[in-house]
């Protein structure tokens, strides 16, 4: 019974295998965590949302209060020809109106007629009303709500763009895990192999077995060398694509070391860190989907410029009415010193503006189908992306059940070599069958992974 258990020992203890070293994990949550707050393209997708309320305090400038102060003067050879000073104050009003005081105090041998006041100067309060074009909206009320829809658009499009950077960083850590895990692997089955060479030569020196044995196992021994080779250079280039991704304050980009490890048990962690464990109806996700938020806000934007251009089709009828007066006191009959002015225009045939108008149509309609379109297909990759994720969350259970059987038939072979009723070839096989299980469980994981990260991609919403 020596001999049998010495077998045992050398082809049955390799199956107990650990990482002796220590490494740091990163985890996936952590690095998310990283990309979101430091990656320069993050920070570049929150500048849209800062150029948007620029925009929108730029565009409500249109309605702040101006002062205005005109003062000219001549003189010549000791004589005042003219002195005129003008001065106002306006006030916009939201609905195209306009209110305005002024105050005009203008001497001088040489003054145009038209330019004289009182000593004491002359004030004026006004108001100019729009009649036609410019009353109900126009190009100030236009840019206001313009840039209050550009604030909900750029909010959309900022978070389209950070889930696009979050999804290639997602790509590239499950890789990097995919690519760590089948490094691990073949190390472990390496040293298995080196193990298996050595009992094998120990029983070609007992006489046991024949030494052709030696040159099997070495052949395996130099092919799991080969393919350890391989995917350390995987693992090496999907570090340096995951370093990409990895960034501090005042942009300083960092490289990941090669102690540090991934989190290897993603697969039960990945749902709830994306939020994508419930599976919500695709119509509900569509209510608040940036990429319709963002379609939604194009159309905003081009109905506005379709109220512009309609409103262009009325005549331009401007209203001016001003209350004159000396300062310091008001007349009993306030209506007697005024000055009026209307002036009108209005083209012919309108054909700029009405083919202008029509142009507007024809893009908020087509920006209407774009909009339909859109929604089916985010409603149907939505559900295409949830049964993917169930079809592999079933092929999961039937690898690893795959896998337990191949290791209960290595398991089986061992012990039949050990008592000399197999071959190094048979084992050989039995263990490749089990490396292709495993590799073949590590795929349909990082498949599942990537579904999951796909469906992120989809529902848009970067939490």
């Amino acid at each position: 019974m020596i001999k049998p258990l010495l077998v045992s020992f050398l082809f049955l203890g390799f199956s107990v295998w650990s990482q002796t070293t220590v490494s740091k994990q990163l985890s996936y949550e952590e690095f998310l965590g990283y990309v979101k707050k430091y990656h320069p393209l993050v920070k570049s997708a929150n500048l849209q949302i800062s150029a948007a309320q620029a925009n929108l305090m730029m565009a409500r400038g249109a309605l702040d209060p101006k002062i205005a102060v005109d003062f000219e003067q001549k003189k010549f050879k000791d004589k005042e020809y003219y002195s005129i000073l003008n001065s106002s104050f306006k006030i916009p009003v939201w609905y195209g109106i306009e209110v305005k005081a002024g105050f005009d105090n203008n001497d001088g041998v040489y003054l145009n007629p038209e330019n004289t006041v009182p000593k004491q100067g002359l004030a004026s309060l006004g108001i100019t009303v729009p009649l036609g074009q410019g009353l109900l909206i126009n190009q100030r009320m236009a840019d206001i709500g313009k840039a209050k829809i550009q604030m909900k658009l750029s909010a959309a499009e900022r978070n389209l763009e950070v889930v696009s950077v979050l999804y290639d960083a997602s790509i590239s850590y499950i890789t990097w895990l995919k690519n760590y895990k089948e490094v691990q692997l073949y190390q472990k089955y390496l040293s298995n192999a080196e193990l298996r060479y050595k009992g094998v030569s120990t029983l070609i020196e007992q006489g046991d077995k024949p030494a052709i044995d030696s040159i099997e196992a070495g052949i395996l021994v130099r092919n799991r060398m080969l393919s350890l080779e391989e995917s350390r250079l995987k693992l090496m280039k999907a570090q340096l694509d995951l370093s990409n991704f990895l960034w501090l304050e005042d942009n300083v980009p960092l490289e990941l070391q090669d102690d540090i490890v991934p989190e290897e048990n993603l697969v039960k962690n990945i749902r709830e860190i994306l939020g994508t464990t419930d599976f919500i109806a695709p119509k509900q996700i569509l209510d608040n989907h940036p990429k319709i938020n963002a379609l939604e806000g194009k159309i905003g934007l081009v109905d506005i410029e379709r109220k512009l251009k309609a409103n262009a089709l009325l005549p331009k009828i401007d209203l001016g009415y001003s209350y004159l007066s000396e300062p310091g006191y008001f007349e009993n009959d306030a209506f007697r010193n005024y000055k009026v002015g209307v002036s009108f225009s209005f083209p012919v045939f309108l054909r700029k503006e009405r083919g202008s108008l029509q142009l507007a149509k024809y893009k908020l309609q087509d920006l209407r189908f774009a909009l339909d379109v859109e929604r089916l297909q985010l409603q149907n990759k939505i559900k295409a992306q949830q049964s993917e994720i169930q079809s592999l969350d079933k092929q999961q259970k039937i690898i690893e059940n795959l896998v337990k059987d191949n290791d209960i038939m290595l398991r089986s072979e061992d012990r039949l070599f050990s008592y000399g009723e197999s071959s190094i070839f048979l084992i050989n096989a039995r263990e490749n069958n089990l490396i292709a299980a495993q590799l073949s469980k590590i795929t349909i994981e990082n498949r599942f992974l990537e579904s999951n990260i796909s469906l992120f991609r989809v529902i848009g919403n970067p939490f």
